[in-house]
């Protein structure tokens, strides 16, 4: 498939490669994201604490300003600008003494992080668009996401092992190497990789143009509602890793190797399988693979909650067996939910559409240490037991809310089987 001016994508394998290179650069420091000011600065835990809040509060809105300026000069400039903000943070790391300096690297990153975020997904949407590729935008998504994982695995192991000496110095190269990946990565999509727009902004790209920007999609409320649960399993998706080490230790007495093993599987799954699993997903509809995946996560919560402390001859293979059943919601969710945002958005207004559906993980993780630490509190089960049914519940949601989708959101042979192919949101019909 050819863009509007008749250039095509190209160095698709490039941009994988480069994700790879960006991942290893956060997985470089991500170990490190708190425990590196606290072991070179003399700033206290609690004020730490309270400038890293701020600067990641303080980007909230970058989504927006991301989705118009997606839409007006493409996704691969924002890409790229995100990854030398990345890079710039990171150096500013190595210098960062004092409160000022430390808010303004961690600002740095923190709106880098919500650029790429918000710009990323497009960009491989118009790089399967316009490559002619045989890969789905699902496949796309998926390779993507195997690419990360595989890059923060690979860091956070680096990083594991030359810091175990504590020295300042290794402290500042391991904030050099990773602002060194992020330009690295940079410079490689800048030069390497083409994902031309086909044509989809040529019309009604202007803010607003034919109901097509926010004020449109504020209106969609299909996508609003795909936005709204999308958020649930965006939380229970961020539970394994946020939540895990404390059931772990504090609910069921556990060794300690119990939670990196668990973990490190999950990554090892997913880096391995994301994309096989999204090309075969390809014919089925993609709201009935998100109520799988929350059906599956469902019964992973439900499995968790009946987790006692004191026999681990049986809690510790269940426990293992029910995080099996997490990766594979994690499998099925990652790619189709995008895929499926992707599909609803109206051509000309991909880039805002996608960056707004970043809100429901922005959301989702202001919203799960919340949930997690409060039910927890109360009971070790709790916690569980309620995201469970909240998964059943959005499970049932999204199939409800397939009556609502255009039939182009979903496979051919997919479509519900009311008219929904007639359907027109905010002047746009199934086929913009």
């Amino acid at each position: 498939m050819r863009g509007a001016t008749g250039a095509t994508g190209r160095g698709g394998p490039v941009l994988i490669g480069a994700l790879v290179v960006d991942a290893l650069g956060n997985g470089l420091f991500l170990p490190l994201s708190l425990v590196f000011f606290l072991r070179l600065t003399d700033v206290p835990v609690g004020p730490l604490g309270v400038l890293i809040g701020v600067a990641n509060a303080v980007t909230l809105p970058i989504p927006i300003w991301a989705g118009r300026l997606t839409d007006r000069y493409g996704a691969l400039p924002v890409v790229v600008g995100s990854q030398v903000l990345h890079g710039a943070g990171y150096l500013g790391y190595r210098w960062a003494e004092e409160p000022a300096g430390i808010f303004l690297a961690v600002t740095l990153v923190a709106v880098g992080v919500r650029f790429f975020w918000s710009s990323i997904f497009t960009a491989l949407a118009d790089y399967a668009d316009g490559s002619g590729s045989a890969l789905s935008k699902e496949s796309w998504f998926a390779w993507a996401n195997m690419a990360r994982t595989a890059g923060l695995g690979a860091g956070g192991l680096m990083t594991g092992i030359v810091v175990a000496d504590g020295g300042a110095d290794t402290y500042r190269g391991v904030a050099l190497g990773a602002a060194g990946c992020f330009a690295l990565a940079a410079v490689t999509i800048a030069v390497f990789v083409r994902a031309p727009r086909s044509g989809r902004r040529e019309t009604g790209s202007a803010p607003g143009g034919h109901g097509r920007g926010y004020r449109g999609l504020l209106r969609d409320r299909p996508f609003l509602a795909l936005t709204g649960v999308n958020t649930v399993f965006a939380a229970t998706s961020m539970m394994l890793a946020f939540a895990l080490p404390t059931f772990v230790e504090s609910g069921l007495h556990g060794p300690a190797w119990l939670t990196s093993g668990v973990l490190v599987g999950n990554m090892v799954l997913i880096a391995l399988f994301a994309a096989p699993v999204a090309r075969r997903l390809a014919p089925y509809r993609r709201t009935r693979v998100l109520a799988c995946a929350a059906a599956l996560w469902a019964s992973w919560c439900f499995a968790f909650s009946g987790l006692v402390p004191g026999q681990p001859s049986w809690v510790i293979p269940v426990l293992i067996a029910a995080t099996l059943l997490f990766t594979a919601a994690e499998l099925l969710h990652a790619p189709v939910s995008m895929g499926l945002a992707t599909a609803i958005a109206p051509a000309a207004a991909r880039g805002r559409y996608l960056a707004a559906f970043q809100y429901s993980f922005t959301f989702a993780g202001i919203l799960a240490p919340v949930f997690f630490t409060s039910l927890f509190e109360i009971h070790r089960s709790l916690p569980w037991a309620a995201l469970g049914v909240v998964n059943v519940l959005a499970a049932g949601a999204t199939l409800l809310l397939e009556r609502t989708l255009p039939a182009s959101a979903l496979p051919e042979g997919g479509a519900p089987r009311a008219a929904a192919s007639a359907r027109s949101v905010s002047g746009r019909t199934a086929e913009d």
